[in-house]
Formats: C-alpha cells, structure tokens, sequence
C-alpha cells in the first residue's frame, strides 16, 4: 500500500510551527508523549493532519529518528510499514466519516439509533468524529473510548484515540474525565479543537495543550504560488488574507463559494446600516433553512459575518492594514461609519448565540431570523 496522496512524507514537509512539533517529536522518541493532549489551532492549521502524523511516528514499527541540532532526537515514521500504511489511509477524514455514515444507513432502523460513527484504520487506532446530524461527540462514542481503553494494544506500541473536535454532549464531556483522570500507560488520547474554550475546564487541566499558529500572509502567499498556481495574483493574496494564517484552509480555499456566502453577509450588515428592509432579510434566511446543503450555507454564512464583523472592528481600531477582506475596502469604510463600536461588539455576541444555538440543534431559520432582526433593530 503506498502512502497516501497529498500526504506529508516527512515532519519537514508540514508546513510551520516547526518548534512545537520538534518538541511533540522529542518527547515521543524519549518516551514522554503526554497521555492526553490537545492540539489546539484554527481550522486548516493542520491539526488532524498533524494528529495523524504524531500517530504514525509512535506506532511506526520501524522507529526512524533524526537528530536535533543540539544533538536530541527526533521521532519519525517510515511511511511504509503496515502500521503506518494503515494509519495514513485515513488521512481524508470527510471521505471517512462519509463511509461511517454510509455504513451505518444500511443498518436495521432498531440498530441505526444506537450505532455513532467511528472511523478505525488500525486495531489500536480509533478516530473520533463529530457524529452527524447533530455533529457532536455523543456519549455512546466516549463510551467507545473507554472500553477500549481498558485493552492492551495488539498490533502497535501504543493504543491512539483521536477526538477530532471539541463540540461534546454534556453527558460525553463528563465520561471522558474518567478516562483522563487516569489513563492507562498504554494509551494516548489526542483532542483536535478549534476553541479550547469550549472544552470543559476539567478537560483542559488533565491535558497538555500545544497550539498551532498563524502562518504569516506571505508564507501563505508562497505556498498558493507553488501548490495552485492556477489561481491569479489577486485572488491569492485574498485567500492567504481569508486563510486566517491556515496552510490547509488555502489550499482547499474556494474563493467563489465564499463571496457568495459573504453576499447575503453583507445583506445583513447593509440592513442593519441603513433603513432594514425585513422582507429582502427573510427572503434570504429562507434558503438556509432544510437539509444538509442548509446546514453549510448557515456555516458558511457565519463564518464570512464573523471575517467581515473582525474587518470592521480592525478598522475602528485603526489598523486596516490587517483587514482580511481587502477587495470589500471602500464598503467596509462606509460601513465602519455607520455602526458603532457597541454595536459591532454586541453583533459578535449574537453570532455567538447563534452559534450555541445550532450547537443545541435550535431550528436554523429561526435562529438566523432572530439574529437578523436583533442586528437591523439594535443599530436603530
């Protein structure tokens, strides 16, 4: 089995941050990898990429090392052993989660409710994604986790379970403290989160936390050049700007997706600027509201509000210089002045409460109406 495409084939080929993982790579050749850990980071920071790769260089049966240059050694993997063959086909985690969903679809009615998606490249590696609809870690999962746990490994050094969000039912959170608490030697547990915040505080304090920053614009800039060279100067500097400092987010940027996405965005702040046209408001909520094309419109949607709301925020402060959505310039300074400082912050609040709203599986359109009509009635 060869590696799997797009793949990094060495830690060299991940792209930033190289002091954080230089330090992941020495505690795992001495032996010291924490039990439980957070790899915290913006979406496409390469976290779960990353997950993956520390993984494979603790399982890897061939255990390569590569020195330091104050002489310490650094854990690597082969890339072609079994163990890290079988690790690596899961590097396409939608593509995964898509057969966990299929699988579980072709199941009796009375087996589907109790059965949560789990993706298992290797007998002791077991990811752990948000279970759809709802996209939550569900109990069912965690309980899953523990179990497990509970057995040696078979196959590998280690057992490797790999949560690859921190968005927890209540009941969830509270069962994986069991197994933080005292994990057993022999097991790792690697939580992926976009905002630790939203882990419970117990959780945080049983793990180590490594972040992974922001690349800088022209790094990100560089690498569009090289990787897509299709896209025009333009629009490369845009998306390395909407990129938020993400290697992995530009990459699989799509620029078209996002103005549209930013349009109705823009709808909602031009409502809330001058006289609120409810009609033209509801009119556009409308198309958000059934089904799985709704539910990634919503997201889409919110994030754009949440890019152009910072870009507002940026400019109040007088720094537009760090503004995101260079190509909106000119509507963005008719914009900042004519909603106040109080009005953009009370706006990212809202956008919060949409947010935990839709995490608590509240009904779309009336979470994007509400908000909709708080943001065109609070600038009056």
């Amino acid at each position: 089995m060869t590696q799997t495409a797009g793949f990094p084939t060495t830690f060299n080929d991940f792209l930033g941050n190289s002091s954080a993982i230089e330090h992941l790579r020495t505690a795992i050749a001495a032996g010291r990898l924490p039990h439980s850990l957070i790899l915290a980071g913006s979406s496409g920071a390469g976290k779960y990429t990353l997950a993956l790769m520390l993984t494979m260089a603790v399982e890897c049966e061939r255990q390569p090392r590569d020195l330091w240059s104050n002489g310490q050694s650094l854990a690597s993997f082969c890339g072609v052993c079994h163990n890290c063959t079988r690790i690596a086909s899961a590097a396409n985690l939608e593509e995964e989660v898509d057969k966990a969903v299929a699988a579980r679809e072709e199941l009796r009615d009375a087996d589907k409710k109790d059965t949560r998606v789990l993706v298992q490249p290797h007998p002791d590696v077991l990811i752990i994604p948000p279970d759809p609809p709802q996209l939550l870690i569900k109990l069912g999962q965690v309980r899953t986790v523990i179990q497990r746990s509970h057995y040696l490994p078979s196959e590998a050094p280690k057992k490797i379970f790999i949560l690859t969000a921190a968005s927890f039912m209540k009941e969830a959170a509270n069962s994986l403290l069991k197994v933080l608490e005292e994990p057993p030697e022999t097991v790792h547990i690697i939580i992926l989160a976009e905002n630790p915040g939203e882990l419970l505080p117990t959780i945080r304090s049983r793990c180590a936390t490594v972040r992974l920053g922001a690349l800088p614009v022209e790094e990100i800039e560089m690498l569009l050049a090289d990787r897509r060279p299709d896209v025009p100067p333009k629009q490369r500097t845009l998306i390395a700007r909407l990129a938020q400092g993400a290697a992995g987010k530009a990459l699989g940027f799509d620029l078209a997706a996002y103005t549209a996405a930013r349009a109705d965005a823009l709808l909602l702040l031009r409502n809330a600027a001058n006289e609120p046209d409810h009609t033209v408001l509801f009119k556009m909520t409308e198309t958000y509201r059934a089904g799985a094309e709704g539910q990634q419109k919503t997201t889409a949607l919110l994030r754009s509000l949440a890019l152009l709301l910072e870009d507002l925020l940026l400019l109040g402060a007088g720094t537009p210089e760090l503004i995101r959505n260079t190509d909106l310039r000119p509507e963005l300074d008719r914009l900042s002045q004519s909603l106040s400082f109080q009005w953009i912050e009370g706006a990212a609040r809202g956008l919060d409460q949409v947010y935990s709203g839709l995490r608590r599986n509240l009904l779309r359109s009336l979470s994007l109406d509400a908000f909709a009509g708080q943001l065109a009635l609070s600038a009056r």
